[in-house]
């Protein structure tokens, strides 16, 4: 896929972090960070219908939903102390919900490298993020 095809919230949000200088890039993660969208109501109290994402060091947990038009929607948790991983959760989130399953499934397993953070975060985090993703994806493909 090249990035032409990439969902438009998903190019909107990495033009946004290409916009600025690499310095101002974690400023930005800290914003999403911030903006991590709550549970749903229904999710609330009810850890065992998430999954942990272990490849993230601070514990992170996503649920996926896929309804019945085929509309993605992306939740996760993330502790306030851990903000890059978070932030990561955020961008994710904030980027799959409202994708059509097919959207989010065509997302590039890259997508965490090309937002311009490789040098600013450890691989690492990075690895966490792409985890996250790979999740998600998987989530779909089962809930379709």
């Amino acid at each position: 896929m090249n990035a032409a095809e990439l969902p438009a919230t998903l190019a909107e949000i990495r033009d946004e972090f290409l916009e600025l200088d690499e310095s101002d890039r974690l400023e930005l993660l800290l914003e999403f960070s911030n903006d991590l969208p709550e549970l749903p109501a229904e999710y609330e109290g009810h850890p065992e219908l998430a999954e942990r994402v272990i490849e993230c060091q601070s514990p992170v947990y996503i649920i996926v939903d896929v309804d019945q038009d085929d509309v993605v929607s992306m939740h996760a948790t993330a502790p306030a102390e851990a903000p890059t991983t978070r932030g990561f959760a955020s961008i994710l989130s904030q980027g799959i919900t409202g994708l059509s399953a097919d959207e989010v499934l065509s997302i590039p397993d890259d997508f965490p490298q090309t937002i311009g953070l490789t040098r600013a975060v450890s691989p690492l985090r990075i690895a966490g993020m792409t985890g996250m993703l790979m999740r998600a994806k998987r989530q779909v493909r089962e809930k379709r």
